[in-house]
């Protein structure tokens, strides 16, 4: 078997000293970014000598008091960083209960396996050996769980503070020239991407460090503990990703229907009530909700990856630095993106409006190549040349370079997925315009070409998802398929960072339109926007490819815990759950599509009634009430985000408790087979719709001048395509993605109960 070139200290040392110079990172970004002065004092006082801000040619040629501007930019950063900060501690106080009620079910539900006995049991795939009881594993799932779950809320909580710091700064920037304004943008992106994966690569380490003080050699039950942490984590993306997504939607649908369509304003415009609802909305859905949802990928490919490496030759040798493989990936990952990143900010400089969107594509391909060379140093490095893997029962021996294929496989799989995201979503391509096109004969034909791009946009993503499953399974059965996720998610700080930057540039173009700044600005953050459009829906490709490889992953897992051998589709009682398994996506969509429906019904209502009874607000005398409307979408979030959510958690176990673990290795394939094709779908349409209606309002062609101006009808049958659009690819699309991994965790986690006492039905009848 031989043993790896790294030795077990060292592994102990790399790994949190990446950690480290990750979240360093991050806090160097943020200084950079604090660096852009907010505050009206500073810059009246450096005005004259033309420092600060540059130079003083700024004011001239805007034709605009800076002193004046800046206040007012830095007064709506300041309504939109406390409407976001209040709804997310609203909807932390009703998270918070659930955790806790669901943290006691963990404990009682594991507990009850074995009586809550404290005697040592025979091991599960060794039963000569003693391992720790199933109590243990009940108090430390619990305390996984709590652990995940509090990273998630942390990370989330995080990225919004850094988004909200940072849009204002990026629209004081845009004066300077549209560089300027990107690097502020990315590196506030990289603030969070960077802090996301350290923490969470950190915490899970010091949590397995912790957990091993008690289990000693028992690596079997201390792993199967550990998958709390995915549990927890991914629990918590679920409620930030609907809640957040229902927020964010019911705002932008409210004000765009009545702002754009009936009253003819533009975007962002001050005099429109919901528009302070709208750019909180950015925050909490697209940032804290994506930020949540990623860490939870994350932490359950790391955690489905360790739970079969402990059943593994590196498990049962306790071989350290084979076993922490996962984490390796992941540190070398930080480091990876932290060259990558500097790519975008350091060494090369962007200077017009058509670099931008080449810049954040160089940034995938860049991280991708890098990590590609990195992943095979550490497979080098960190694995023996030859080992076993487990495999359903029996032990598979794997060589290091197959290894090193599986992750690889991984990692190009999610730049292809990105790119062919990029090809259906970006402007720049035949499909969006031929979606924009189609608005000439009114919104129907729009809706009809959007549905039919995004159904077209499964096929190659299907594809590079298929044949990396076939290859990692070949080489390394289901711990290739959790190794080929961490390398989806491997440059997960890079990827975070692209998809944060779309947020704040959008709400950085929000605040200059209600800044009253000039034309020339709105147009260098709308370019700014635009590629954001794009690069979020590259985003979501990554996430909800990653969420397919580790759901599967996930399913593996459970399958060996739950002493399954095999799942056969012919038996009635696996059947019945693929059917219903694959129907639940369809079910959660149609209540994630209907909340925001029902929301936005509120908004317009309320948006309306301030337009006919508010004199003089649309002269632009009067202020609209903007605290109504954020407390409409506050309200509708938390009420609606509830259903969905319970949908998800109880599902694993009602199936699990009174139908068995056939039938819920049934509904967990379903799950994922339906639940993939629909996230994918409904994310690019959405991101078509949404990019098809920017193209026609940027004018940037004939064809699209052809189409425009502002206020056309092509221009508002673009709009209604896009509020169509809106719920398709910020709520249900995105959230889909959290179900198909939170079944299968959440099935792992609860496997020794289900193996135990489940299928209570079956055993009566």
């Amino acid at each position: 078997m031989g043993s790896a070139i790294l030795s077990d200290l060292a592994t102990e040392i790399v790994i949190p000293v990446c950690a480290i110079i990750g979240i360093v990172f991050s806090l160097v970004q943020w200084f950079l970014v604090a660096r852009i002065k907010l505050s009206s004092h500073s810059s009246s006082s450096n005005n004259g000598k033309g420092a600060g801000y540059g130079d003083s040619l700024i004011e001239e040629e805007e034709g605009l008091n800076d002193h004046n501007v800046v206040a007012k930019c830095a007064e709506i950063q300041n309504a939109i960083s406390e409407g976001a900060t209040s709804f997310l501690f609203t909807e932390y106080q009703y998270v918070g209960v659930f955790m806790v009620a669901f943290a006691i079910l963990i404990f009682v539900f594991l507990g009850s396996v074995n009586s809550f006995s404290t005697k040592s049991q025979p091991c599960t795939y060794n039963p000569q050996e003693m391992c720790k009881p199933a109590l243990a594993t009940a108090i430390f799932s619990t305390v996984s769980f709590l652990l995940g779950a509090v990273t998630s809320v942390v990370s989330g909580f995080l990225g919004m503070k850094i988004a909200t710091f940072a849009n204002a700064r990026t629209t004081l920037e845009a004066r300077k020239g549209v560089g300027k304004a990107f690097i502020a943008a990315f590196r506030s992106g990289a603030v969070m991407g960077f802090l996301l994966a350290a923490n969470g690569l950190l915490v899970l380490y010091i949590a397995i460090n912790l957990f091993k003080l008690y289990y000693g050699d028992d690596w079997e039950g201390l792993f199967e503990a550990i998958t709390g942490y995915g549990l927890g984590g991914s629990s918590m993306a679920l409620f930030g990703r609907v809640g957040g997504g229902i927020y964010t939607k019911a705002a932008d649908v409210g004000a765009d229907l009545v702002g754009k369509v009936e009253r003819n304003i533009p975007e962002d415009d001050p005099r429109n009530p919901a528009v302070i609802a709208d750019n909180v909305g950015d925050n909490v859905g697209d940032i804290a909700g994506m930020g949540s949802d990623l860490f939870g990928s994350y932490a359950e490919s790391s955690c489905a990856a360790l739970v079969v490496a402990s059943i593994s030759s590196f498990g049962i040798n306790h071989d350290l630095t084979a076993m922490c493989y996962p984490l390796l990936v992941s540190s070398m990952g930080i480091l990876v993106c932290l060259i990558t990143t500097l790519f975008a900010t350091d060494f090369f400089e962007i200077k017009a409006v058509k670099e931008i969107e080449p810049a954040l594509k160089k940034q995938l391909i860049i991280s991708t190549i890098l990590m590609t060379v990195g992943v095979a140093f550490v497979s080098w490095i960190a694995l023996p040349s030859s080992f076993t893997i487990f495999n359903f029962g029996s032990q598979k021996v794997v060589k290091n370079w197959q290894l090193f294929l599986c992750v690889g496989v991984g990692l190009w799989a999610g730049l292809i997925i990105g790119f062919v995201t990029e090809y259906y979503t970006s402007n720049a391509y035949s499909p969006v315009q031929d979606v924009a096109d189609s608005c000439r004969t009114g919104a129907a034909t729009n809706v009809i070409f959007g549905l039919a791009l995004g159904y077209k946009s499964v096929i190659i993503p299907i594809f590079a998802i298929a044949v990396s499953i076939f290859v990692s399974f070949s080489f390394a059965a289901m711990y290739g398929i959790a190794v080929a996720a961490l390398g989806m998610l491997s440059t997960i700080a890079t990827g975070l960072a692209i998809d944060a930057y779309g947020p704040i540039s959008d709400n950085a173009g929000g605040i200059a339109e209600m800044a009253g700044m000039s034309h020339r600005i709105r147009e260098r953050t709308d370019a700014l926007d635009a590629a954001g459009n794009t690069t979020a829906a590259i985003g979501k490709g990554f996430a909800i490819g990653s969420a397919a490889l580790v759901s599967l992953a996930l399913f593996g897992a459970f399958v060996s815990r739950a002493s399954i051998s095999t799942v056969d589709v012919l038996t009635p009682k696996v059947f019945i759950g693929l059917l219903v398994g694959a129907m639940l996506p369809y079910w959660f969509s149609a209540m994630t599509m209907k909340s925001v429906g029902s929301a936005a019904l509120k908004m317009v209502e309320e948006v309306r009634r301030q337009f006919d009874t508010i004199p003089g607000l649309m002269e632009g005398i009067a202020k609209p009430d903007y605290a109504t409307c954020v407390k409409i979408s506050t309200d509708a979030s938390i009420k609606e985000m509830i259903p969905p959510g319970a949908l998800v958690m109880l599902t694993p176990l009602i199936v699990g408790t009174f139908f068995g673990v056939e039938t819920l290795s049934g509904v967990l394939a379903g799950a994922l087979v339906s639940g993939v094709q629909i996230a994918i779908s409904a994310s690019n349409t959405g991101g078509a719709w949404d990019n098809a209606k920017k193209y026609i309002e940027a004018g940037a062609s004939e064809h699209a001048r052809d189409l425009g101006p502002k206020g056309s009808d092509p221009h508002k049958a673009a709009v209604i395509g896009d509020t169509i659009g809106d719920p398709l690819k910020d709520t249900s699309g995105p959230s889909l993605n959290i179900l198909i991994k939170l079944m299968a965790v959440e099935s792992l986690v609860f496997a020794p109960f289900f193996a135990t006492h489940g299928g209570l039905l079956f055993k009566i009848f």
